[in-house]
């Protein structure tokens, strides 16, 4: 497995996206099996666990950094604040007190003395960027966060946040069909030298061959929500995309899940994809998208497939649209 730089750390590309094993898509593992995953993944060789305070309602910061305690030195611990629950309510704070405290109350969840990438989870149009980086800086100088990233935010943003402290990690959602970073933010990455790290690189599942019916979600699945797994589009990007992605997957000998990873992974050398799973099976397949090397061509047919212009349905709906920060194409 390569590489890549993360903060002033060395981790392989593919990390785990710890979100799975808490909530998002219907009913979350037994614990015991969110732990076999997690285990599962330190046999593998990931390093790269990442967690948020809005997780599972900070279950999941409950769940992953006690579980992780015993090699605590060996990995690389994400968390995000900013955005969380507050009496059973999505809560969007991103003022310097309630920064401060979150990272306290996700410092004890997860039984550790530092956080090594912290992120702003959204921009709060309350507060000024700066401010909000401003606090991660003195949490920085204080030893309770190593690095600072932020979430899904603008290209524009990602410049004033710098300005005012050393961005080291960008993280939103990447990959065949969604796009939004290629506009803005993966240039202004590279300008400043920090990782982007891409959440969702199979399309919430839409590209891993999991035979994806909409119809049979749970309750409290959040892909009901969002158009993309909503008619006429559900049933239009199976017809036009599903079945070409699957040859091409089949025609260079790996599943439709390690084409989407390996895809995303030769996009740039800043690159990191954390696929989140709930089950060891397809947590090592993601894994060993790792070795996949995909030719130019394929790369060409796969952009000319599934690309902004030929995928139907918004990424979210207005309400979660309206904190989403990343560029969006014209309609």
């Amino acid at each position: 497995m390569q590489l890549r730089s993360i903060g002033n750390r060395s981790v392989p590309a593919i990390g785990l996206g710890c979100m799975n094993l808490s909530h998002a898509y219907g009913i979350p593992p037994s614990r015991g099996q969110a732990e076999r995953v997690l285990q599962c993944a330190l046999d593998l060789g990931i390093t790269h666990f990442d967690s948020a305070a809005l997780y599972g309602a900070s279950k999941n910061e409950s769940l992953v950094g006690p579980f992780l305690k015993s090699v605590r030195e060996q990995i690389f611990l994400v968390s995000k604040g900013v955005l969380f629950m507050r009496d059973g309510k999505r809560t969007l704070d991103g003022r310097p007190d309630q920064i401060r405290r979150s990272c306290e109350e996700s410092l004890a969840r997860l039984q550790t003395d530092v956080i090594d990438l912290y992120y702003l989870h959204r921009l709060d149009p309350e507060v000024p960027i700066e401010e909000s980086v401003g606090a991660v800086a003195d949490l920085i100088k204080a030893g309770k966060v190593n690095a600072l990233g932020l979430s899904e935010m603008s290209a524009a943003t990602i410049r004033r946040a710098h300005a005012e402290h050393t961005i080291s990690a960008v993280q939103s959602e990447y990959s065949l069909w969604s796009r939004n970073v290629e506009i803005g933010v993966l240039d202004a990455c590279d300008e400043i030298s920090a990782a982007f790290v891409a959440f969702s690189p199979l399309a919430r599942g839409f590209l891993a061959d999991m035979k994806i019916n909409p119809g049979n979600f749970v309750e409290k699945d959040i892909r009901l929500a969002m158009p993309r797994f909503q008619e006429p589009h559900f049933n239009l990007n199976q017809e036009k995309l599903l079945g070409n992605y699957q040859a091409l997957a089949q025609e260079i000998d790996c599943t439709p899940a390690q084409l989407a990873i390996a895809w995303l992974l030769q996009q740039g050398k800043n690159i990191h994809v954390i696929p989140g799973t709930t089950s060891t099976e397809h947590l090592k397949e993601n894994w060993d998208a790792g070795q996949v090397l995909l030719p130019p061509q394929v790369i060409k047919n796969l952009d000319q497939l599934i690309n902004q212009s030929t995928v139907s349905g918004a990424r979210y709906s207005p309400l979660v649209q309206a904190q989403v920060g990343t560029e969006e194409f014209p309609e």
